[in-house]
């Protein structure tokens, strides 16, 4: 006989979160999206930061406030991209973030004001994260940062 296995409300909201992560970085990954697929994105970009703050710690929902601004500075909507971006770096600011996470809430300020189009204040945070992402301590995580800092889109900016 095949049992179900139950879980736990918290162990619910962690595997959510997690498949709900993987699922917004493989729709990014897609050549190709469908006015579904983005859709798709921002719905789990924002559920995944929910069952992150439901049971994470700070850094979890930083990274969902990050995640979600990302989706949205790509697909160049301007307006929720800066205001994620901003709730990412609040965030970082409250909780002392540093090395990795500090460079990619420089990076979400950056994208979003190059979706803004505001150049001076995407220059000024395109340089912190630069800086910041110089200061990363581990090459592995140093490595990713500069990938994602490296892609596009940034309008015209870069």
């Amino acid at each position: 006989m095949n049992e179900e296995k139950k879980y736990s409300a918290q162990e619910c909201h962690k595997k959510f979160a997690i498949e709900l992560n993987n699922l917004v970085w493989n729709l990014l990954g897609k050549k190709e999206r469908t006015h579904e697929d983005n859709e798709k994105m921002i719905h789990a970009a924002h559920a995944s930061c929910y069952h992150w703050g439901e049971i994470g710690e700070p850094i979890n929902l930083q990274r969902g406030e990050w995640m979600i601004s990302h989706v949205y500075a790509i697909l160049n909507r301007q307006e929720p991209a800066l205001y994620h971006a901003k709730e990412c770096m609040e965030l970082t600011e409250k909780n002392k973030f540093v090395d990795f996470d500090l460079a990619y809430a420089y990076e979400a300020m950056a994208r979003a004001y190059a979706a803004t189009g505001e150049k001076s204040e995407c220059e000024k945070y395109m340089r912190l994260a630069k800086e910041a992402g110089e200061k990363i301590k581990g090459d592995k995580d140093k490595k990713i940062f500069v990938g994602d800092f490296e892609s596009g889109p940034w309008y015209g900016m870069k």
